[in-house]
């Protein structure tokens, strides 16, 4: 990767700032200070003669985390200077592809970057507003990226919005970042916003990209139309936007997807994204397309960092081709778009690996004996192989590991990444097992994505790796076992959070440090490992603290009937836990449904139990599914690290968690505060003190 090709003549001047936005930001700031009292432990102001390394105001910039040497030196890029290079080294390259139907439909750099400024003039004619929102909301597609795009060269904030959110919090966001245009995917989604479309005073127009429109309203036009809009106008006042634009100013909005409490609108600047783009190119090897092009699927909500930076920014620094897969790709068809388009590095969040896992697993049970046992062997001799290098391996690779790789997708991938939330180790090893690895990466929207990310020669198994070239990791009050806090620096460290000063001082510290709300620790060689987060640690009644993911995970390991599990117990005598076992998923809504899934019934049958669906099992109704809870459970509470940590009570409940059910996130992260709320029956019936229980002390059983 190199990147020199993208040193500057000269560096940016990024010491300009607008004196009256500084000086009313200040206002803002003291106003709510009380009299005579310095804030304690948090950023100065800004002085108006330059920018600080922090804003809560769209309009503002910032100082850039600029360093001496290194990668972190690299003179900083606006989103146009990067596209505009891409073109000039790629512009004959495949960008961006798509299937219509059966046909394959395509568009070059050149084409790419043309639709982009011809979506900017038809935002600028549609009145977008210089720092006002652009509203995204629907499933990635090449319209998406332009939209996105054009959004940025146009001067206005590139908004994603989560399809599964509902019309409240679409509301909350539209409203949040001023939006003035909305695109939206089809008439589901349009829905939603024509339910507030009349509470919202800046909103100007509404774009739909996919489908006929099924009613004609004023300003509300179909993607072709719109593109119309812009199609003649002349360059002169784009281009004059474009040449204000500064790379420490926001271009992009992330709205945190809002597990605890309302969402916040992170931004991000130009920089951020271009740098942290050359950063994970650099961290990760890609090569640039005029040695061999990069080939990632688009299929994981754009709306969250993760898919944004991987998808649109490290692809386009490197000249990459980006596929999109179908809207439906969650529910099965990914698999066909992986073998069709044939990736060279895949994100996957853990869901999409367990998926994956599962059906393997389910045609592994109905395949062959002879054929199960070569493959059981070649697994065995793949997770040793990978975890110490022996002998076998070459044999076990060209008899199964090429026809798996194969299967799905991912014969030419060497980049399997997994992230956004934790991942169980029996899914890293069974993966490892075929040869595999699925590289951890590790990170937040506030960090502009990855933080630190795995390499095939920096692997350690549930490690998340080593920090991107550039970027600094401390632990703060780290304990005596040396987890601490995880804080970030670097150019990839967001500017604030919009309009929302407070929550940005929560975030950064004196110094700038981006605090991440995680615990962790290093090993000797430097690998990070995550061990909780601050705000799901659980604080018992007896003043113990509980990292829960660990014991869910174990649980989740002991009994693989398992789909979710959630440990209970903050502020309690002892802990508990609520368990979903594993269902079949409705294709169309994602709803989990009663009949389990096909690995959940042979697991059942292997115990003698003739159960077939949830209601068989949950609340205790299957005593031998019960006892080997039980049983599952016991072998955890054995290799528990004090008897605080063991399990004392647990309930499997009626339904599976969903993001449509409201306890999973948009990335299938627990809200674990919304679950809490939802099961409180359940939950306060393990506390629930027998009045006279029979216990050693108490021998005489109730009268």
């Amino acid at each position: 990767f190199s990147s020199s090709v993208y040193n500057m003549t000269a560096r940016l001047d990024c010491t300009t700032v607008k004196t009256k936005a500084v000086a009313h930001f200040s206002e803002l700031l003291m106003s709510h200070l009380p009299v005579n009292v310095q804030r304690p432990n948090s950023l100065s102001v800004p002085s108006a003669a330059e920018p600080g390394l922090w804003t809560s105001q769209g309009d503002a910039e910032v100082k850039l985390r600029i360093e001496d040497s290194g990668l972190a030196a690299e003179p900083p890029l606006t989103v146009n200077q990067m596209f505009t290079r891409a073109v000039e080294r790629f512009g004959n390259y495949t960008a961006l592809g798509w299937k219509e139907g059966d046909q394959q439909k395509t568009l070059t750099y050149k084409e790419y970057y043309q639709a982009c400024r011809t979506a900017a003039k038809s935002f600028l004619k549609l009145g977008l507003q210089r720092y006002h929102g652009v509203g995204i909301l629907g499933f990635n597609s090449a319209e998406w990226f332009i939209a996105d795009i054009g959004a940025i060269l146009a001067g206005g904030f590139a908004v994603g919005i989560y399809t599964t959110n509902s019309p409240e919090t679409c509301q909350y966001v539209v409203e949040n970042c001023k939006a003035n245009i909305i695109v939206v995917e089809n008439h589901k989604q349009l829905q939603k916003i024509l339910q507030f479309e009349d509470k919202l005073p800046h909103l100007k127009a509404i774009v739909q990209y996919k489908d006929a429109l099924k009613e004609k309203r004023p300003n509300l036009y179909t993607w072709a139309e719109f593109m119309e809009l812009g199609r003649d106008e002349p360059d002169a006042p784009l281009d004059a936007i474009i040449s204000s634009q500064k790379p420490n100013q926001c271009c992009t909005l992330i709205y945190t997807s809002g597990t605890t409490g309302l969402s916040k609108g992170v931004m991000l600047s130009h920089d951020n994204l271009t740098w942290t783009a050359l950063s994970t190119g650099h961290h990760v090897r890609l090569t640039d397309a005029d040695q061999a092009q990069e080939v990632v699927v688009s299929y994981l909500p754009l709306s969250h960092i993760a898919a944004q930076m991987v998808d649109i920014w490290v692809t386009m620094r490197v000249g990459g081709a980006t596929y999109f897969a179908q809207p439906d790709a969650l529910k099965g068809t990914l698999v066909n778009t992986l073998k069709e388009v044939r990736p060279t590095a895949f994100m996957g969040v853990p869901r999409v690996w367990e998926k994956m896992q599962e059906s393997m697993k389910s045609v592994g049970a109905k395949s062959s004996t002879v054929r199960r046992k070569v493959a059981a062997w070649a697994k065995d001799v793949g997770l040793h192989t990978n975890l110490t290098k022996m002998n076998h391996y070459h044999i076990a690779k060209k008899l199964v590991f090429k026809k798996v790789r194969k299967a799905l997708g991912l014969d030419r991938c060497y980049r399997c990444y997994t992230g956004a939330a934790p991942i169980t180790k029996d899914t890293l090893e069974f993966f490892l097992s075929l040869d595999i690895p699925l590289y951890e990466l590790y990170g937040m929207s506030e960090s502009t994505g990855p933080h630190t990310i795995s390499l095939p020669d920096a692997f350690r198994l549930t490690s998340c790796g080593v920090e991107l070239p550039g970027c600094k990791t401390k632990l703060h009050k780290p304990d005596k076992e040396g987890n601490g806090e995880i804080c970030f620096w670097g150019r990839h460290v967001f500017m604030g959070y919009l309009n929302m000063p407070e929550n940005t001082e929560q975030a950064l510290d004196a110094e700038g440090w981006l605090h991440s709300g995680d615990l962790g620790k290093h090993d000797q060689n430097g690998f990070l490992f995550i061990t909780g987060r601050i705000k799901e640690l659980i604080i018992t009644a007896g003043g113990e603290n509980v990292p829960p993911v660990p014991i869910e995970d174990k649980v989740k390991e002991a009994v693989p009937l398992i789909s979710n599990a959630m440990l209970i117990g903050d502020k309690r005598k002892f802990l508990s836990m609520l368990l979903t076992v594993k269902c079949q998923v409705n294709p169309d809504s994602g709803e989990p449904q009663d009949e389990l899934s096909a690995d959940a019934v042979e697991f059942c049958r292997k115990l003698g139990s003739n159960a077939t669906r949830v209601s068989d099992i949950a609340g205790g109704r299957d005593r031998a599914i019960n006892a080997a809870i039980q049983e599952g459970i016991n072998r955890v509470n054995e290799n528990a690290t004090s008897n605080a940590q063991r399990i004392q009570k647990w309930i499997v409940l009626d339904r599976d968690f969903s993001i449509g059910g409201g306890e999973l996130g948009p990335t299938m992260k627990l809200k674990r505060p919304v679950v809490v709320k939802m099961y409180k029956e359940q939950i306060e019936n393990f506390y629930k003190e027998l009045p006279t229980p029979t216990t050693p002390d108490n021998p005489l059983p109730p009268k």
